[in-house]
């Protein structure tokens, strides 16, 4: 099943292109870590899933490029065709003169409305193009205008077009030192109103991003294009062909429903992180050797710390073996992170030798799921994007508990001396919504903090 990609706003569009170069790089790479007939395989499914193929059997990103201004796609569009290995579709981008001015209710009140209907026949021609509809897949960030406002009203236009398809939302969370005076106000209106309309939402952490980039690929002056290099690197580990159940002879085809059924298993708790192991770069990863057994050990340790990378992690913190009382006092002690559902991806020679006992542990999850049921691995004896062996975890858990609490604490603060407030009620957001983003936005972080 086909995925189209929705790119909103100038974030939004840098990544999907980082996301769809990286993916073409892989399907073109010679791999030796598997069969001639595996890697066919592979490839085939992650053509139909992420590309068309025009008359000269050259790649066209199954994508819709949204911007208010046209030079971030104009870039992204130049940029494909200069790749000589795949290209957007040059009738499939909306782009205007002016932008929204970091202001949500500007993207979300008025360009969305009166774009509207541009922005969705262009998805409609490429749902049209496909032979069966997989979903959508949002790319947008939370701190500016276009990408959040104009992206949530496309999103909520997607949900009322396609009621049946799967949309998954992948949001970039801002950078907590600030990077607009108001990307409280956009993040907390972003992700209430997404929360109703979207089937999950996948996070990445510009801080978090950032410090991949300082700490393990040793960048030393880092750029914009750098940190969404590292987030295409993990969304493609995520979304590239793997097999979903043990002794499996085709590859997935429907990749949004196998991650819904994983990780979505109640719609109160739709937040989902990432882990990503190994990261480096290029010049260590030459001389770097990694076993299955490592790899595995730090990621469950990742998940069970809430360690963002590979290097600091708390070893301290371990799963609760006693009663109740005792796992609440583990928790509040040792930030202990408990999870409603984990899903594993493998990617890489000797794959069959991983053993992933270790997430099966019923401490790590909430008392009303199995871990039969909250616990899913994918695998694929085909490397991925240069490393011989690499583990995903895409986790449903309080692992965004502590930033979405930072986020809504320091909007209502903003929020109570009414402060740029009058720049949202121009354009139609009174403050009756504020307080109902907050409502929601409160009711989600008391949800995952009784995990």
């Amino acid at each position: 099943m086909s995925v189209i990609a929705v790119q909103l706003g100038q974030c939004g569009n840098q990544i999907g292109y980082e996301l769809f170069d990286v993916i073409c790089s892989d399907l073109h790479s010679k791999n030796g870590t598997c069969s001639r007939r595996e890697n066919k395989l592979y490839q085939e499914a992650c053509k139909e899933r992420f590309f068309n193929e025009d008359e000269s059997g050259n790649l066209v990103a199954r994508a819709v490029l949204v911007d208010m201004e046209p030079k971030v796609i104009s870039h992204s569009l130049s940029m494909a065709a200069r790749s000589g290995q795949w290209n957007y579709n040059h009738h499939s981008h909306f782009s205007q003169k002016q932008g929204s001015g970091n202001n949500w209710a500007n993207g979300y009140c008025v360009h969305g409305p009166k774009h509207q209907d541009c922005v969705m026949d262009l998805v409609r021609k490429q749902v049209e193009e496909c032979d069966r509809l997989g979903g959508f897949f949002t790319i947008m960030s939370m701190a500016g205008g276009t990408g959040s406002g104009m992206g949530t009203h496309v999103t909520q236009c997607l949900r009322d077009a396609y009621p049946n398809s799967l949309l998954l939302n992948h949001v970039i969370w801002p950078y907590g030192t600030g990077e607009v005076i108001v990307q409280n106000y956009n993040s907390i209106l972003t992700l209430s109103h997404l929360y109703q309309s979207s089937d999950a939402l996948l996070v990445h952490e510009n801080d978090v991003i950032h410090k991949v980039c300082s700490q393990l690929m040793n960048i030393k002056q880092i750029s914009f294009r750098d940190v969404n290099k590292v987030i295409a690197h993990q969304l493609g580990n995520v979304f590239q062909p793997t097999y979903t159940s043990e002794g499996a002879s085709h590859y997935s085809r429907n990749t949004l429903g196998d991650l819904m059924e994983c990780l979505v298993p109640h719609p109160e708790f739709k937040m989902l992180g990432l882990h990503n192991i190994p990261q480096m770069s290029e010049n260590s990863l030459a001389y770097s050797t990694f076993n299955w057994q490592g790899l595995i050990k730090h990621l469950r340790q990742m998940l069970i710390a809430n360690a963002k990378m590979e290097e600091g992690i708390n070893w301290q913190v371990q799963p609760p073996s006693k009663p109740e009382t005792e796992k609440f006092s583990l928790i509040k002690n040792l930030n202990f992170n408990t999870s409603v559902a984990n899903l594993a991806i493998l990617r890489g020679k000797d794959v069959h030798t991983a053993s992933l006992e270790g997430f099966k542990d019923p401490a790590l999850y909430t008392s009303w799921l199995s871990p039969a049921d909250a616990f899913s691995t994918w695998k694929t004896p085909r490397a991925f994007n240069k490393y011989e062996k690499s583990a995903t975890l895409v986790s449903n858990s309080q692992c965004l508990l502590k930033p979405l609490d930072n986020i809504v604490h320091k909007a209502w603060n903003m929020f109570a001396s009414k402060a740029y407030v009058h720049q949202y009620t121009k354009f139609g957001i009174e403050e009756e919504e504020f307080l109902e983003s907050f409502t929601i936005l409160e009711q989600i972080i008391a949800s995952y903090t009784n995990l």
